[in-house]
């Protein structure tokens, strides 16, 4: 049930992505719009996650998870209708409160399930590839619909899977809690949120007006001053959202660090290509579904591998290797052009797709396997906070980047070049900050007291 959570929360990523051209051809609207509807769906996700984790942890996490796959429905339905932009972005912020519930409480119910951190590293892996399948399979659902029918249909397939996956849940999953009595720490969620919503705020309408725009700079002064507030109330906080001793931990801190990078050009770049194939290329909904699922299918192909690897090659080793090749696959995606055939633009992303397989599951699962167990629900929700705010930023950044060329293709170059100096960046940061031994699995026991402070050390 994890996998088929992650698999939902996910779904909506690159189905809506490519499908970016289409939606702009039935609603017309700027660039910046089409960046809301990526946006809209991912911010919420990131500002939400950590709240949805503290919410597992103190309520129980199978009722989070069937939260989660409740809102997905309810998002995809509000899709169904929308005629306009903002119906469209509220629907899409549904769907991304439904990922933020789905995300760590999937992770958490992992943890649960099976506390043997090897054995953990397994499932982590099986929870990444079902993540990866819906970036897959996304662009063949959009592709198909919009042969036959309206954008909107895009997500009528959302809405039986959530359902079923939520009718299979209350009768299948076990629920459980974060030992002790973790309470909701209300503070550090209201300034959690208000950082990252005036941040990826601030960004987008920073590239589309200017950052010289007031609205602008007090957005982005707004995201200071809240994400400082944040670390201020989360270790004066007798039950923080994410405790700040996990960072104490190199293994946490770094993984998290690297997702966050990742993330943001992963995700960046997937709002590029969209764009370059249904704008530069002019290609069908179809056609570039099957060119991205080059990009999402290999992955799956590197990610289970990498699973059973992680228990003899050092997750560091993994891990910046697989940035290095991601980098120069974006580096490669620079000698893209109009003319480019399917071929030679589908071994460049077949290439980038293998190294985020690389990348993926050793990063989730050295976050999750680093702490003692009983933070393993903050610790997942945590790391995919910090990820989901990388994907935030990555549209807005790159939309900005763009905008900075009076060519398309041009700004497509600048901002695939950006990607790869964002992978470069990764790579240094897991080089130099995660722990040069500690294969998967030779972390703490789960009984293991470990340096982390958790609030309640009574947890």
């Amino acid at each position: 049930m994890a996998c088929v959570g992650a698999f939902v929360a996910y779904v909506p990523v690159t189905t809506v992505s490519i499908s970016l051209t289409a939606i702009q051809r039935g609603l017309g609207g700027s660039t910046a719009d089409l960046s809301w509807v990526t946006t809209a769906f991912v911010l919420p996700m990131a500002a939400c996650i950590l709240i949805a984790g503290a919410l597992g942890d103190a309520y129980g996490r199978k009722k989070v998870f069937l939260a989660g796959l409740l809102l997905e429905a309810v998002g995809a339905l509000v899709g169904l209708s929308a005629g306009s932009y903002e119906v469209l972005w509220a629907g899409q912020a549904i769907s991304g409160l439904g990922s933020a519930a789905l995300l760590p409480s999937s992770l958490a119910l992992i943890s649960h399930a099976v506390p043997d951190h090897r054995e953990r590293g397994r499932f982590i892996g099986l929870w990444a590839t079902s993540l990866l399948l819906a970036l897959a399979l996304g662009p063949f659902n959009a592709g198909f619909v919009l042969e036959h029918t309206t954008w909107n249909r895009i997500y009528l397939a959302a809405v039986p899977i959530a359902l079923l996956a939520l009718v299979a849940g209350v009768f299948f999953l076990t629920d459980s809690r974060a030992p002790g009595s973790r309470r909701l720490d209300q503070p550090g969620q209201i300034a959690s949120t208000i950082a990252v919503v005036a941040l990826v705020y601030g960004v987008i309408e920073g590239g589309a007006e200017s950052f010289t725009d007031t609205r602008v700079i007090a957005a982005l002064l707004l995201a200071v001053v809240s994400g400082v507030a944040f670390v201020v109330i989360e270790r004066r906080s007798a039950s923080p959202m994410v405790d700040p001793h996990l960072f104490a931990e190199p293994g946490f801190s770094a993984a998290t660090l690297v997702a966050l990078i990742t993330f943001m050009s992963m995700i960046g770049s997937v709002f590029v290509l969209s764009l370059y194939l249904g704008q530069v290329q002019h290609l069908s909904t179809l056609a570039s579904g099957s060119r991205l699922f080059l990009f999402t299918v290999a992955p799956i192909l590197v990610g289970l591998p990498v699973s059973t690897l992680m228990h003899r090659i050092s997750p560091r080793l993994l891990i910046t290797s697989g940035l290095i090749l991601a980098a120069l696959g974006m580096l490669l995606l620079t000698g893209i052009d109009e003319t480019t055939s399917f071929w030679g633009l589908g071994w460049r992303l077949f290439l980038l797709g293998a190294a985020l397989g690389a990348v993926i599951t050793p990063m989730t699962a050295t976050a999750v396997s680093s702490v003692p167990f009983r933070l393993a629900g903050m610790a997942a929700a945590g790391n995919n906070a910090f990820r989901q705010v990388g994907g935030a930023l990555g549209p807005a950044v790159l939309g900005v980047v763009m905008g900075t060329r009076t060519s398309l293709l041009d700004g497509m170059h600048l901002a695939f070049t950006v990607c790869a100096g964002l992978m470069l960046l990764a790579a240094v940061v897991g080089l130099v900050l995660l722990p040069k031994g500690g294969r998967q699995g030779t972390t703490k026991s789960p009984a293991a007291p470990g340096r982390v402070r958790n609030s309640a050390a009574a947890q």
